[in-house]
């Protein structure tokens, strides 16, 4: 019998891995396979070597687009192996390099490809994917902000939403995000990290720096709505089952999720991370927002209730538009077709961009 972490994880988290680009078969039968909590890790990254098996074949036969969705593929495995395997670094770690390593090898291979970008931050930097749509540019941009056990190893699928809508896409992973898990904490004051993305954005030609929307999930979410509460040149946001305040959530996380918060936060202690996460919130912030603000919450989200979503509409007012979905989970991954594209249409008008239909 499954222990009681790997059932949590087994119950909740099958729509939000196979939106993301993990085989329904896969999923099932990887997590068939495990016991224990600490064979996770292990059980996702051998899916991975397998996807990538596969990557590395089709590219020697030369096959480069099956190649690059393997090697795609194969990133999301590991990422999903290590993404809240916090308990265990050193493991976590390992996995989380093979997912980097994968997703690197992917991005000249996908259609349209991608490009690794490192934006300079306090003495650091933080790793993203760029991703330009076909035709020439400069192209209205959606930078995509990751939660707190999400990174740009998942957003493929997020990515080809904005993509098939004429908008590039800029994936990155913040402070305790990623890459930068292991040389920045996560932070509230996300308009200090916004600042630097955009400046970096400016240096970049295919990039128009007038037209750029921000999207965010979960505690990305929080991250997105900070920025639209900032001055900074946001034309546009979309939070998507973010919380409104992030300490007044604490008591709904679960044990792996309180952890891995924990330890992305660099918190010494659990007391010490509730402090932390109480930073985390709105208040007295939602006045600032004048700019266009698309909030998107599950009313079966277990971890921040759509009521946050509606707290944060009704303070904002005109400027927010609420979509409560009924049957929608914390990132709604279980009814992806009745808000990914939606949003993703509303971020394109807000950005101005002329679809090929002719939709504004």
């Amino acid at each position: 019998m499954a222990d009681q972490l790997v059932e949590t994880a087994v119950t909740n988290w099958a729509p939000r891995f196979c939106a993301n680009g993990v085989d329904t078969s896969d999923y099932a039968r990887i997590t068939a396979s495990i016991e224990r909590w600490d064979d996770w890790c292990a059980a996702w990254c051998a899916a991975g070597d397998a996807h990538l098996a596969l990557a590395e074949a089709a590219r020697e036969g030369g096959h480069r687009r099956s190649a690059g969705e393997a090697f795609a593929r194969a990133s999301t495995y590991y990422h999903f192996g290590k993404f809240l395997f916090v308990h265990d670094r050193d493991q976590e770690r390992r996995a989380h390099q093979r997912a980097v390593d994968a997703l690197n090898a992917a991005l000249p291979l996908l259609s349209p490809p991608g490009r690794r970008e490192l934006v300079p931050f306090e003495g650091s930097s933080l790793a993203a994917v760029l991703r330009t749509p076909p035709g020439p540019g400069p192209h209205p941009t959606v930078i995509l902000i990751p939660g707190l056990d999400s990174t740009k190893e998942e957003f493929r699928e997020v990515e080809r939403t904005f993509l098939d809508r004429d908008m590039a896409t800029f994936a990155i992973d913040g402070p305790g995000q990623g890459e930068s898990e292991w040389t920045l904490p996560i932070r509230a004051d996300w308009e200090v990290v916004g600042a630097a993305v955009l400046a970096h954005l400016a240096t970049i030609p295919e990039i128009d720096r007038d037209r750029v929307g921000v999207w965010g999930v979960s505690l990305g979410g929080y991250y997105a709505t900070r920025l639209a509460a900032s001055d900074l040149p946001i034309r546009a946001t979309i939070a998507l089952s973010g919380p409104y305040d992030f300490g007044h959530s604490w008591e709904n996380l679960n044990a792996l999720t309180r952890r891995a918060f924990e330890v992305r936060s660099g918190s010494a202690t659990p007391d010490a991370a509730a402090q932390c996460a109480s930073e985390l919130t709105m208040a007295g912030r939602t006045a600032a927002i004048r700019t266009p603000l698309l909030v998107v919450m599950g009313k079966r989200d277990r971890l921040f209730s759509w009521r946050d979503g509606e707290r944060l509409v009704r303070e904002v007012g005109e400027n927010a538009t609420l979509v409560a979905l009924d049957e929608g989970n914390h990132g709604c991954a279980n009814v992806v077709s009745w808000h990914r594209p939606q949003s993703a249409d509303w971020m394109a008008q807000r950005l101005g961009v002329v679809a090929i239909d002719g939709e504004a």
